[in-house]
């Protein structure tokens, strides 16, 4: 039962991780980009005009 389990266990966390990392990156990668900036940053004139959320 261990070696059957902790392959088990491996390939789950796998899977978690393939799924969780292009989330990951999507967010970090975009929100900036859609805010103009990184949160806690002070915004330029551009940033603020112009743009649609959706």
């Amino acid at each position: 039962m261990g070696t059957s389990l902790r392959v088990l266990i491996s390939q789950f966390v796998g899977v978690v991780v393939a799924a969780l990392v292009p989330v990951i990156l999507t967010a970090f990668l975009s929100m900036p980009f859609i805010l103009g900036g990184h949160p806690g940053e002070i915004r330029s004139t551009d940033a603020l005009l112009g743009q649609h959320m959706s």
